[in-house]
């Protein structure tokens, strides 16, 4: 049976007269991708936001696993077990693919008690994070491009490579915000893959746009319209509603 691993109920944030999002639940379960897709504006980045803690919202509630991180800082928030990755790629340019990994995973060190100077350490003996960036980057493909730099990989690459620093922080819920954007074809079919491979492990919130990929990876479908939940159920459920097919996949879809 999946594990519950977070949970979001009633969620509003308002930006003075405006509401970006109203009133929207959600639960995320391992081994489970659930996908949110909405025209622009629908208000999916600002749920992203909402539970990886970059907005605190303005009403309503946030449990990631047994914990209520509501209003907490996103790096307590990725320190309690989530990850995420943005719309706009979010890697340092002049490192290598393995440095990038390495120092996603040497986040995640602690200190006790705390040392000020503990980074100044070779990285060389940062072991349990060299272990930890060495399965990432297996996991997400990339184990030809170690020694390459970010800035000259492709765009695919670069996809999958701020996804494996996410992996190296060991999260156990992920959100991924449009991870296929930009993609030509055999890239996404590589990052759709890769989804696949490492889904067991994770509970994934996904949004996205590129349809054939949602109902390839999907097993939770909620279409959002100007903030609000206009349909929630499997892929099949969703494709079937009238509601749906006007408000966002047209006709062709049906």
């Amino acid at each position: 049976m999946s594990e519950l691993l977070l949970s979001a109920r009633n969620l509003t944030k308002r930006f003075g007269g405006l509401t970006a999002v109203g009133g929207v639940s959600v639960d995320l379960w391992r081994n489970r991708i659930h996908a949110v897709i909405g025209p622009n504006g629908a208000g999916k980045s600002t749920l992203t936001n909402l539970l990886s803690g970059d907005i605190a919202p303005t009403t309503g509630s946030i449990t990631l696993g047994a914990q209520d991180v509501t209003g907490w800082a996103p790096e307590r928030i990725a320190r309690q077990g989530l990850g995420r990755s943005y719309q706009k790629t979010n890697i340092f340019l002049p490192f290598t693919v393995w440095d990038n990994v390495l120092l996603a995973a040497q986040s995640r060190e602690r200190q006790q008690p705390w040392n000020p100077i503990a980074w100044l350490r070779s990285a060389g003996k940062y072991i349990a994070a060299q272990q930890r960036a060495t399965k990432a980057i297996e996991l997400a493909g990339l184990q030809n491009r170690r020694s390459a730099m970010a800035s000259t990989i492709s765009h695919g690459e670069q996809r999958q490579l701020e996804i494996a620093m996410t992996l190296a922080t060991e999260p156990q819920v992920l959100l991924l915000d449009e991870p296929l954007a930009g993609m030509g074809v055999a890239e996404a079919e590589r990052m759709v893959a890769l989804l696949l491979r490492i889904k067991p492990d994770h509970a994934m919130l996904l949004v996205e746009h590129d349809m054939d990929a949602i109902f390839t990876l999907a097993d939770h479908l909620t279409v959002m319209v100007n903030g609000q939940v206009i349909a929630s159920g499997t892929p099949a459920e969703v494709r079937a509603d009238a509601g749906v097919q006007a408000a966002y996949l047209g006709e062709d879809q049906t």
